[in-house]
């Protein structure tokens, strides 16, 4: 259920005075700046005592928009019209950030707020002294009952709204308490739901809590008790935790690490990753976030200081490895959380590693049995989390889970396993590993480590099915393409240029969009897209509009190494001659000089196959697929290295953009 500072009938709220209404307001939990609020607030009820006279409805003022962390100024209801209003009160222009703030809050309510997905609604922004402009309803290709953002002054707010009514008016009439009961169901990106989990310590509020997600919390509720289990008994516990793709591992490992960061009570832990651009991201995000904050407050922080903050709570695991190998002491931290467990390397490896980059010649583990080896040092208690991901690994020597196990089985006997059931699932290529731990450790499989519904895109419940069907040619990849239409568009072209006017046409308000393309397509070069070009992934994620370095420029692009972890409203997969279709299975090539060179080892053709895997996977609302067209005078890029596999995508019914 969403709230409010203020709401009223219309007619309740033209007999208040201004000084009752604003007191109720303040009393539920507005004014901080007292002189600019109470004189805007002033102004607006004012300017709609004097506009709603001959209307009937209901109002809210500040009405929550959780996910956003932010309120509404005023939500008016009347007949079967919900207006979603943001003034600026003195404002002269209608600036592109304000536009995109009125659209967001309908967005996010159109998205998320069950009694919104079928009722109309029109964002409205307020510009108070800005000159009067022509009225223009539109609504774009999405069919959602959504308007585009209606601009307006003061002046002429009631006869926007009038004409607006008398448009759309219909006998059916919205009934406010029930809009406002509705459930909110949504689903964050993983830096909003970080930010939210730093600043809160949970993500209630602007998470899924229907019953499809609500085994999420029962997950990190489970490795709650079960570090309190380790820390009151002094054992030592590792947990693997699986899910399906998108399901919330790493908001899990964010949970867990944000609920023990209480330093008093002895417990605390540090999550970790070997994704560099996520915890790039991630830290920036944060660190910015805690500038606004402290802001607000009224203090005032430099960047460095918060970024060390940020930094106790999420590190590089590398940074984490390379600490502990300068000091042997055990780690402050008694909790680790290894995002992406899979991905650590194998003995090999890292003995390689270690010997050419660090000039340790005797090292002789593999990273999971360091890591394990660094907690082993505390004397009483310590617990590692391992979020599994499966088919996702795309980095040379990444070991998969089995290294973990045969590092505890051989080196840590004392050690309690606590497994998910799903790890013996042949995509974890650990069962021979599981059935040897049996024999010498301790082992609990529980099915609460296991995240069974995908949280990455409200739209997309069968995307992660359908990517996986496409790449696996699983003819149930018709049928499952049926489900996602009408809620998650996906499409494809042979030109970049229609992709990205696409990308533009479909993308409202503030929603992420970008290309991604795999690290392997190097002839892509003559469609302005150079994948040897080095990016700034935290300024593609996260800077404006207005940043020439932002995805939304569609000048830089991403690889899988980039996105991995990550998400963007809408994406541009541009797919390049590295893999493509044949009736034989998948062709896998690398460009090496001046040509494409067969790929001939299983395990690098599996990376490259998994890069797409990930690639498929980034967008939240939608995605465009590019198979170019190929150049007959290049030999690089001939017709039939590009042919067979977009006719195998318009095979299965995907809609193609001319």
């Amino acid at each position: 259920m969403l709230n409010y500072y203020y709401s009223d009938t219309i007619s309740d709220f033209l007999e208040k005075s201004t000084e009752t209404i604003i007191g109720e307001i303040s009393v539920n939990g507005r004014l901080g700046h007292i002189h600019t609020e109470l004189y805007a607030w002033e102004f607006q009820i004012s300017l709609l005592k004097d506009i709603l006279k001959d209307f009937n409805g209901h109002l809210f003022f500040e009405f929550s928009i959780p996910r956003m962390g932010r309120r509404v100024d005023c939500i008016l209801i009347i007949k079967n019209i919900v207006f979603v209003i943001e003034f600026k009160v003195g404002e002269k222009e209608f600036l592109n950030h304000n536009i995109e703030q009125v659209w967001d809050y309908a967005l996010d309510l159109k998205n998320f707020h069950k009694p919104s997905h079928e009722i109309l609604l029109v964002p409205i922004l307020v510009a108070t002294h800005s000159k009067k402009i022509p009225l223009e309803v539109v609504f774009t290709s999405h069919n959602d009952n959504l308007t585009n953002p209606i601009r307006t002054n003061a002046e002429n707010l009631g006869l926007t709204i009038q004409e607006v009514i008398n448009f759309y008016q219909s006998t059916e009439e919205i009934n406010p308490n029930e809009y406002l009961k509705g459930s909110y169901s949504p689903t964050p990106t993983i830096i909003e739901a970080a930010i939210s989990l730093y600043n809160n310590h949970n993500v209630e509020a602007i998470t899924r809590n229907d019953a499809d997600a609500i085994n999420l919390n029962y997950t990190s509720n489970y490795i709650s008790e079960t570090i309190d289990y380790a820390k009151q008994n002094n054992k030592k516990v590792i947990c693997f935790v699986t899910g399906v793709p998108g399901a919330g591992k790493t908001l899990v490992g964010l949970k867990v690490a944000t609920e023990h960061l209480d330093k008093e009570k002895g417990n605390t832990s540090v999550f970790l990753s070997g994704n560099k651009p996520l915890v790039d991201i991630l830290q920036e995000a944060l660190a910015r976030d805690k500038i606004v904050q402290e802001k607000l407050k009224g203090n005032k922080i430099t960047k460095k200081s918060a970024r060390e903050s940020v930094k106790a709570f999420i590190q590089i695991i590398h940074h984490y490895r390379d600490e502990y190998l300068r000091d042997p002491k055990a780690p402050y931290d008694h909790v680790a959380i290894f995002d992406e467990a899979q991905r650590a390397w194998t003995k090999e490896q890292t003995v390689k590693f270690m010997h050419q980059k660090k000039g340790i010649a005797n090292f002789q583990y593999s990273e999971p049995e360091f890591l394990i080896s660094c907690l082993d040092r505390h004397e009483d208690w310590a617990v590692i989390v391992c979020l599994v991901g499966g088919g996702q690994e795309i980095n040379t020597g990444e070991a998969g889970i089995s290294e973990w196990l045969s590092a505890v089985k051989n080196k840590f006997e004392d050690w309690e396993t606590r497994i998910s059931p799903n790890l013996i699932d042949t995509e974890y290529n650990a069962q021979e590993s599981i059935k040897e731990l049996e024999l010498t450790n301790k082992v609990v499989f529980e099915d609460k480590l296991h995240l069974s519904v995908s949280m990455r895109s409200f739209r997309a419940e069968y995307l992660s099915k359908f990517v996986k069907e496409i790449l696996d040619f699983d003819e149930n990849a018709k049928e499952t393409l049926k489900k996602l239409n009408g809620k998650y568009p996906v499409v494809i072209t042979r030109d970049v240029e229609k992709a990205k006017k696409w990308l533009k046409e479909n993308a409202r308000g503030s929603e992420r969009y970008g290309i991604v393309v795999s690290s392997q397509a190097y002839r892509l070069k003559p469609l302005a897209i150079d994948v040897k070009t080095p990016i700034n992934h935290v300024n593609w994620f996260l800077d404006d509009k207005d940043d020439i370095r932002s995805s939304y420029f569609l000048e830089d692009v991403a690889t899988e190494f980039q996105v991995q972890g990550l998400e963007l409203d809408w994406v541009c997969v541009t797919w390049d001659a590295d893999l493509r279709y044949s009736n034989e299975g998948w062709k896998t090539y690398s460009f090496v000089g001046n040509k494409w060179q067969n790929i001939h080892k299983s395990i690098r053709k599996k990376y490259l196959i998994n890069a797409y895997r990930v690639l498929l996977t980034r967008a939240r609302q939608g995605m465009i697929i590019v198979v170019p067209e190929g150049n007959v005078d290049d030999h690089t890029r001939q017709p039939d290295f590009y042919s067979p596999t977009f006719n195998y995508l318009k095979s299965l019914g995907i809609e193609i953009v001319e």
